[in-house]
């Protein structure tokens, strides 16, 4: 018992708090501690590097530990930009350039994970592993509260939460859920952070204009599933919570399947934050996969090989060839039951 207490007093030494850099003009804020390879941990939508703080003391151990706050998000700058998740994989090719970071193992977490699959498919000589952890950009399902604010609708509503009486409705509603016991009730505690920041003017159009850029009235409009086929040579690991209420936990199974060799973990207990709900089994499960995996060493001739061969030249996800109403993003239903070569999804 005496190793897991050294282990704890060493990690407590690390300096997790946060630092400030300008890239391309405006001001990224980020959490860097730790020393050896390069760990990169993107959060979800409304959150900020806060989110990944229990993790940075004990995996700065091993790694040098990169956790930013994306662009409109926590204390980064909140301008008038480009909130798509390609913008946001170029940003974070470029902190890392001004870090002095070639290549790094990337995390990333809900809205994160559709940013890490997009740094994997547009700058593959940087990611050596890729970890999704409830990650939006699989299919089209999404919680109906977030289809909800990313109507402009929502852009009316929005800012009342600026008033005292309704921000505290809101978050009494919260509790509720909390206490009902329900899949979103689990997640009460990071809700209600993403709702604290809502009502300052800045952040609240961040994440309006992040949210209208993955998701519309129909559900989620950016998918991983047509270029998933690239990831054949890089180490993939799907985690997800079997009560998530926000992406629904069968996402999981069909990332995995459009991934060749990818690995999947299902936390029985846990919503959409697996890592917080459990995080010793996640600490865990990170550093067997890092220990068991190679990193992806990117090799032109296959990348070229595999682009011209397509998705349709091997036996892997296909897409349906049933019409979808221009939504371009197939639901469980489209993968379950389209025509063609598709995902087995479970029931």
């Amino acid at each position: 018992m005496a190793a897991p207490r050294r282990r704890r007093a060493r990690a407590q030494a690390f300096d997790t708090t946060t630092t400030f850099v300008n890239v391309h003009g405006h001001r990224r804020a980020y959490r860097m501690c730790g020393s050896g390879p390069a760990l990169l941990l993107l959060h979800g939508i409304g959150d900020s590097s806060a989110s990944w703080v229990p993790l940075l003391r004990p995996l700065a151990e091993r790694f040098t530990v990169i956790a930013p706050d994306l662009l409109g998000h926590g204390e980064s700058d909140k301008p008038r930009a480009d909130y798509s998740v390609g913008a946001f994989a170029n940003g974070m090719r470029d902190l890392l350039d001004v870090l002095g970071i070639d290549r790094a193992t990337v995390v990333g977490h809900s809205l994160g994970g559709g940013v890490a699959a997009q740094m994997a498919y547009q700058h593959p000589t940087r990611v050596e592993r890729l970890v999704l952890v409830a990650s939006g950009g699989v299919a089209r399902e999404v919680n109906p509260v977030l289809r909800l604010a990313a109507t402009p609708l929502a852009d009316l509503g929005l800012p009342l939460l600026r008033f005292g009486p309704l921000k505290l409705g809101a978050m009494g509603l919260i509790e509720l859920l909390r206490r009902s016991g329900t899949d979103l009730g689990r997640d009460a505690e990071e809700l209600s952070r993403v709702l604290d920041a809502l009502p300052d003017v800045a952040a609240r159009g961040a994440f309006s204009r992040t949210l209208q850029s993955v998701v519309d009235w129909r559900g989620q409009v950016v998918t991983m599933l047509d270029r998933s086929y690239l990831t054949e040579a890089m180490p993939v690991l799907v985690v997800w919570g079997a009560h998530d209420a926000v992406i629904p936990v069968a996402h999981a199974q069909v990332a995995h399947d459009a991934m060749p060799g990818s690995r999947l973990e299902i936390f029985p207990d846990a919503g959409h934050f697996p890592h917080h709900q459990d995080p010793e089994r996640f600490l865990e499960l990170l550093l067997d996969f890092v220990d068991g995996s190679d990193a992806m060493r990117f090799e032109r001739d296959r990348w070229r090989r595999l682009l011209r061969d397509g998705r349709d030249g091997a036996n892997r996800v296909q897409w349906p060839t049933a019409p979808d109403d221009g939504q371009g993003v197939p639901s469980l239903d489209d993968l379950a039951h389209g025509h063609g070569n598709v995902v087995a999804v479970p029931s």
